[in-house]
C-alpha cells in the first residue's frame, strides 16, 4: 500500500507489560524458558491484531480516494492518519466501522478455530487469549464516543441526520466525555469490589485510560472551536507594519527606524529595495542592548523564500497550512503587485487561535 508504518516507542513498555501479565498463564503450560517466550509472542501478536484493526482503516479509506499518511501503534492501541478527512458522512461511517469489524472478525476466527479443532495446550491458550482480546477491541471501540471508533460512527451518523459535520463533532465529544467519567467510575467500581482490599492497580489503569479518552475528546472540541475562528484568520489582518532596512544597518538604528514609522517588524532589502530577508524578532530579543549598535540587521534576519513569502489575500485553512508548511515565525506578506504589505509573525496567529 505505500502506508509507513511506526511504532512507538510508548509500546515497548506496555508490551513488556502485557508479556509480564500473560507469563503465569503461559507457565502453566509451558515450563521456562519457553513461558517466556509464549508470553511475549502473545504480546507481539496482540499488536499485530491491532495493526489488522488500523489496515481495516487505512484500506477502507484508500479505497474512498483518501491518502493515508501512517499507521502509528502506540501505548493504547494504534492510529490510522489520514492526509485529509473524507467530505462525505457514508464514507466517514465505513472507514470507522472497518476496524472494529476486523477485530470481531479476528475474534469471530479464533472462536471457531477453537472450536472446530482440538489444539494443544500452547496454542490453545495462544488462541484463546488472542480471541478473547480481538472481541474486547472490538466491542470496546464501538462504544460510542471520540477517540473511539464508535464515536466517529456517531459522528457520521448525526453529520448524515443534520447535514453539519461540525454537530456530529460535537455530540461524539461530548459522549467520549461521558464514557471516560463512566470508565473512571466503572473500573473504581470493579477496584474497590474485589476480594482482598482495593486493586489499585485497576483505579489507575481506569484513570489513565479516562484521561486519554477525556483529552482527546476534549481536542476535537478545541478543533470544532478552531474552525469557527478560521474565517478571522486574514493574513492582511494580521500583518504587522513592515520597515525597511539594508542588511548593514546597524541593529540599534533599524529598531529606532522602525519605531518612528510605527513598524512592527523589520524587512532587509537589497540596494534596489528588493526583499531579500526578516529580521528574527527572537533574534532581536537575544542581542542586549549594549551590543545593538555594532550588531547589523543582517546578522539577526533569515533569508527569504517561497515558503516564507506568502501572498497577502491569503486565508483560512490556506494560510494555517502555509504557515505550517514553512515552520518559520515571521513570513513576508506581499501584495499581487509584489510590494511588501507587512510581516506574519506567527506569535499573533497563535494569538489569535487561543484568544478570539
Amino acid at each position: 500500500m505505500g502506508v509507513p508504518v511506526y511504532v512507538s516507542l510508548s509500546w515497548f513498555p506496555i508490551a513488556l507489560l502485557i508479556t509480564l501479565g500473560f507469563l503465569p498463564a503461559a507457565e502453566r503450560v509451558a515450563p521456562q524458558p519457553a513461558a517466556t517466550a509464549l508470553a511475549a509472542s502473545f504480546a507481539i501478536l496482540l499488536y499485530l491484531s491491532v495493526f489488522l484493526h488500523e489496515l481495516g482503516h487505512a484500506v477502507t479509506a484508500r479505497a474512498f480516494g483518501l491518502p493515508v499518511r501512517a499507521i502509528v501503534l502506540h501505548l493504547l492501541g494504534g492510529v490510522t492518519q489520514l492526509e485529509r478527512e473524507s467530505t462525505r458522512p457514508g464514507a466517514s461511517f465505513l472507514i470507522a466501522a472497518a476496524g472494529p469489524v476486523l477485530s470481531l472478525a479476528l475474534g469471530g476466527a479464533g472462536a471457531a478455530l477453537l472450536a472446530l479443532t482440538q489444539p494443544g495446550p500452547v496454542p490453545a491458550l495462544l488462541l484463546q487469549a488472542l480471541t478473547l482480546t480481538n472481541l474486547i477491541v472490538g466491542v470496546f471501540n464501538l462504544l460510542p464516543g471520540l477517540p473511539l471508533d464508535g464515536g466517529f460512527l456517531v459522528r457520521a451518523t448525526v453529520w448524515k441526520i443534520t447535514g453539519r459535520d461540525r454537530t456530529g463533532t460535537i455530540v461524539a465529544a461530548h459522549t467520549g466525555r461521558a464514557l471516560a467519567l463512566l470508565v473512571l467510575l466503572g473500573g473504581t467500581w470493579l477496584a474497590v469490589r474485589t476480594t482482598g482490599g482495593t486493586d489499585w492497580i485497576t483505579v489507575l489503569w481506569a484513570a489513565f485510560l479516562a484521561s486519554f479518552m477525556w483529552i482527546a475528546a476534549t481536542q476535537s472540541l478545541r478543533a470544532e472551536r478552531l474552525r469557527d475562528r478560521l474565517p478571522l484568520l486574514t493574513a492582511r489582518r494580521l500583518a504587522r507594519r513592515a520597515a525597511a532596512v539594508t542588511a548593514d544597518t546597524p541593529l540599534a538604528v533599524a529598531l529606532d527606524h522602525a519605531r518612528a514609522n510605527g513598524a512592527g517588524a523589520l524587512v532587509i532589502v537589497d540596494g534596489h529595495g528588493r526583499p531579500t530577508g526578516l529580521v528574527s524578532e527572537h533574534a532581536v530579543d537575544a542581542v542586549p542592548p549594549a551590543r545593538r549598535p555594532w550588531t547589523t540587521a543582517g546578522e539577526v534576519s533569515r533569508g527569504l523564500d517561497a515558503a516564507t513569502t506568502l501572498a497577502a489575500d491569503l486565508s483560512g485553512q490556506d494560510l494555517l497550512q502555509a504557515v505550517h508548511d514553512s515552520g518559520a515565525t515571521e513570513h513576508l506578506l506581499l501584495d499581487p503587485a509584489g510590494d511588501i504589505y507587512g510581516v506574519l509573525s506567527t506569535t499573533d496567529l497563535h494569538r489569535t487561535l487561543t484568544n478570539t
